[in-house]
């Protein structure tokens, strides 16, 4: 689950609240264990989403770097390139036993 977050910081144009918040909904999905909570926890959930994503926009914010901003095209993609993730793995394992 986290290893879906990405690095937010010294973008041009700056990242959305709405990745921040993509970011934290991981973070929170991961420390809970629950990617999607149940009715009584639903609440709980989401507060702690909103706080996630505010204190990540409040170090975002206070954070300053000497290096130039990264743009928006280096940003990483959520896609995969290729034939699929564990195409690399497939070729190991056929190495292996080939």
């Amino acid at each position: 689950m986290c290893r879906n977050i990405r690095p937010l910081f010294n973008f041009e144009p700056p990242v959305t609240e709405a990745e921040v918040r993509n970011a934290a909904l991981q973070f929170v999905r991961k420390i809970s264990g629950a990617t999607k909570p149940s009715k009584a926890n639903e609440a709980a959930f989401e507060a702690a989403v909103t706080e996630v994503t505010a204190s990540c926009q409040r170090l975002l914010a206070s954070m300053v770097t000497t290096t130039p901003r990264r743009t928006a095209k280096s940003r990483p993609s959520r896609r995969r390139s290729g034939r699929g993730g564990d195409s690399h793995r497939k070729q190991r394992t056929i190495d292996r036993h080939g």
